[in-house]
Protein backbone atom coordinates (compact mmCIF):
# COMPACT_ATOMS: atom_id res chain seq x y z
CA UNK A 1 0.00 0.00 0.00
CA UNK A 2 2.08 3.17 -1.37
CA UNK A 3 1.09 6.92 0.12
CA UNK A 4 -0.39 9.31 -2.04
CA UNK A 5 0.96 12.06 -0.50
CA UNK A 6 4.72 11.30 0.01
CA UNK A 7 6.43 13.47 2.93
CA UNK A 8 9.19 15.90 1.95
CA UNK A 9 11.13 15.74 5.56
CA UNK A 10 12.76 19.11 4.15
CA UNK A 11 9.38 20.85 3.07
CA UNK A 12 8.22 20.45 6.59
CA UNK A 13 8.18 23.65 8.46
CA UNK A 14 10.01 23.25 12.24
CA UNK A 15 7.65 24.88 15.21
CA UNK A 16 10.21 26.29 17.93
CA UNK A 17 9.20 25.02 21.70
CA UNK A 18 6.48 26.93 22.59
CA UNK A 19 5.43 25.24 25.86
CA UNK A 20 3.99 27.42 28.08
CA UNK A 21 6.26 27.97 31.31
CA UNK A 22 4.46 27.82 34.88
CA UNK A 23 5.81 30.61 37.26
CA UNK A 24 6.09 29.26 40.36
CA UNK A 25 5.44 32.12 42.02
CA UNK A 26 2.60 33.24 40.54
CA UNK A 27 0.98 29.77 39.60
CA UNK A 28 0.47 31.30 36.24
CA UNK A 29 1.17 29.68 32.88
CA UNK A 30 3.56 32.08 30.79
CA UNK A 31 4.17 31.67 27.19
CA UNK A 32 7.48 31.55 25.89
CA UNK A 33 7.16 32.98 22.67
CA UNK A 34 5.66 36.53 22.24
CA UNK A 35 2.88 35.70 19.56
CA UNK A 36 1.96 39.28 18.85
CA UNK A 37 5.03 39.96 18.10
CA UNK A 38 6.71 37.30 15.92
CA UNK A 39 10.43 38.39 14.42
CA UNK A 40 10.88 38.84 10.93
CA UNK A 41 12.44 35.95 9.98
CA UNK A 42 9.33 33.83 11.38
CA UNK A 43 6.61 35.72 9.36
CA UNK A 44 9.26 35.31 6.22
CA UNK A 45 9.11 31.11 7.05
CA UNK A 46 5.51 31.79 7.40
CA UNK A 47 2.68 30.15 4.34
CA UNK A 48 1.72 33.80 2.98
CA UNK A 49 -2.41 33.53 4.86
CA UNK A 50 -0.93 32.29 8.13
CA UNK A 51 1.17 35.37 8.69
CA UNK A 52 -0.14 38.06 11.77
CA UNK A 53 -1.04 40.34 8.81
CA UNK A 54 -1.57 38.56 5.52
CA UNK A 55 1.10 39.68 2.52
CA UNK A 56 1.76 37.40 -0.65
CA UNK A 57 4.92 36.53 -1.41
CA UNK A 58 5.03 37.88 -5.52
CA UNK A 59 6.32 41.23 -6.65
CA UNK A 60 6.92 43.12 -9.72
CA UNK A 61 10.63 44.44 -10.01
CA UNK A 62 12.63 46.24 -12.67
CA UNK A 63 15.02 43.92 -14.86
CA UNK A 64 17.64 45.25 -16.64
CA UNK A 65 18.83 44.20 -19.95
CA UNK A 66 22.49 43.30 -20.13
CA UNK A 67 22.26 43.67 -23.98
CA UNK A 68 21.21 47.21 -24.54
CA UNK A 69 20.14 48.29 -20.33
CA UNK A 70 16.45 48.86 -21.10
CA UNK A 71 14.98 48.84 -18.40
CA UNK A 72 12.07 46.20 -17.94
CA UNK A 73 9.40 46.06 -15.38
CA UNK A 74 8.35 41.76 -15.04
CA UNK A 75 6.79 39.95 -12.35
CA UNK A 76 8.36 37.91 -9.84
CA UNK A 77 6.05 34.96 -10.30
CA UNK A 78 5.94 35.15 -14.99
CA UNK A 79 4.81 32.36 -16.04
CA UNK A 80 5.95 33.02 -19.63
CA UNK A 81 9.36 34.08 -21.24
CA UNK A 82 10.01 37.56 -20.76
CA UNK A 83 12.18 39.21 -23.32
CA UNK A 84 13.37 42.86 -23.65
CA UNK A 85 11.59 44.91 -25.86
CA UNK A 86 14.25 46.41 -27.82
CA UNK A 87 16.92 43.54 -28.72
CA UNK A 88 14.69 40.91 -28.16
CA UNK A 89 16.99 39.04 -25.45
CA UNK A 90 14.98 36.89 -23.09
CA UNK A 91 14.97 38.28 -19.61
CA UNK A 92 13.65 35.74 -17.00
CA UNK A 93 12.32 31.73 -18.05
CA UNK A 94 9.38 30.55 -15.75
CA UNK A 95 9.50 27.99 -13.68
CA UNK A 96 7.25 26.01 -11.04
CA UNK A 97 7.15 29.27 -9.26
CA UNK A 98 9.54 32.89 -9.00
CA UNK A 99 10.75 32.92 -12.66
CA UNK A 100 14.34 32.60 -13.17
CA UNK A 101 16.29 35.70 -14.09
CA UNK A 102 19.06 35.44 -17.33
CA UNK A 103 22.53 35.17 -16.28
CA UNK A 104 23.87 38.83 -16.29
CA UNK A 105 20.06 40.27 -15.47
CA UNK A 106 20.11 42.55 -12.47
CA UNK A 107 16.63 43.64 -10.74
CA UNK A 108 15.72 46.04 -8.17
CA UNK A 109 11.88 45.57 -6.34
CA UNK A 110 9.15 48.02 -7.21
CA UNK A 111 7.97 49.83 -4.57
CA UNK A 112 4.00 51.12 -4.65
Amino acid sequence: STSRHRENPSAREEQPDCRPVVDEARGESIMVKDLLHPSSADEKRKHKLKRLVQSPNSFFMDVKCPGCFNITTVFSHAQTTVMCGSCSMMLCQPTGGKARLTEGCSFRKKLD
